[in-house]
């Protein structure tokens, strides 16, 4: 049995067992003593509070199987539509081709008419259409000599005046243009990242979406891409994922009338900022994110490649400089 309760007189009323060193004038209604009063309490109320202590126990550790269990499931749903060629899950060579720009045309022989994409003011001009489709036609030469590679065009929906991604307009004008030789047939060593929304989503996102597209992480990586952009891709980037140096091969190829302003520029706008902001998630370099996420797409990658889950929320805080270049330094698949 539990104690006797002295909380209560006889009659109901409260009694207060005062504290030596409170008094009525310190704390009204002398709240302090009663709290340190010893309390009434039966047999019964006790295995009531101890009943309603583990079945709250209970419904949060079945809320908690649940989630996991509903997680797994969903996971299971979605691969159980995928079919890989046992030739597809050996490719090992990711060669990245980001998009800078959205094609709208239909006919591929009026590719380096500006009215044919969809550009930003800054883009106009300067050679820079042929550019892009010097991107497209290097990355199919390469993905044509190393049988053992996946080419895929990376880009999202951008603009605000199509509904198309940059990447799937660059596979459209690549299989218009018959760059793969395949007599404008898909080419299965292919394929697009349509979630990029800047040039270090470009490479994460790619290697997210080759282990998507072929069930295993890449060894090895080749970025096709503005000569002046080398910089950003091979000292930033790739530091950013900790990927080995010695697997990585960028080939620059700059638009046919190219000006110091233009490497200027890329400075000043792209290495700068991610020199300071590794990962791009805060300031000016997440607010291009934003405006440039104009539809509220979002990823599959947290399901099909979920070692990648933590470093693709990773975002550091601000030093003492107030810079934002704290190295991931969690597990990451190519790690040796």
């Amino acid at each position: 049995m539990l104690p006797t309760p002295v909380a209560f007189a006889r009659r109901g009323t409260f009694r207060f067992r005062q504290h030596p060193q409170v008094t009525a004038s310190y704390l009204p209604f002398n709240v302090y003593g009663f709290l340190l009063s010893r309390a009434r309490i039966t047999n019964l109320g006790f295995f009531l509070l101890l009943f309603t202590a583990a079945l709250s126990l209970l419904c949060n550790a079945h809320l908690l199987y649940s989630a996991q269990h509903l997680e797994q499931a969903s996971a299971s749903a979605l691969f159980s539509t995928i079919s890989r060629d046992p030739a597809i899950r050996k490719l090992g060579h990711l060669i990245i081709v980001p998009g800078h720009a959205i094609w709208k045309g239909t006919d591929p022989e009026l590719r380096l008419r500006e009215d044919q994409w969809v550009l930003e003011p800054y883009q106009m001009g300067g050679g820079r259409i042929s550019a892009f489709f010097a991107h497209i036609l290097r990355g199919a030469e390469l993905a044509g000599q190393d049988v053992h590679s996946l080419l895929v065009f990376s880009g999202g929906q951008t603009r605000s005046t199509t509904t198309t991604t940059e990447a799937e307009s660059y596979m459209r004008l690549a299989l218009a243009a018959d760059v793969f030789h395949t007599n404008y047939a898909p080419f299965n060593r292919s394929t697009t990242e349509n979630h990029a929304l800047d040039s270090y989503q470009n490479l994460l996102f790619s290697i997210a979406r080759f282990h998507e597209y072929t069930g295993r992480y890449p060894t090895k990586i080749t970025v096709v891409g503005y000569e002046f952009k080398r910089a950003r891709f091979a000292d930033l980037h790739r530091s950013a994922l900790r990927w080995p140096l010695d697997n990585f091969d960028y080939i620059g190829v700059d638009p046919s009338s190219h000006h110091t302003t233009v490497e200027e520029d890329e400075r000043k706008n792209g290495y700068v900022p991610y020199s300071k902001d590794l990962y791009g998630c805060h300031g000016v370099l997440m607010s291009k994110r934003r405006q440039r996420n104009l539809y509220s797409r979002f990823h599959s990658y947290y399901q099909t490649s979920p070692e990648l889950r933590p470093i693709l929320d990773w975002c550091p805080p601000s030093d003492s400089s107030g810079e934002r270049s704290t190295l991931f330094t969690g597990e990451l698949p190519w790690d040796v």
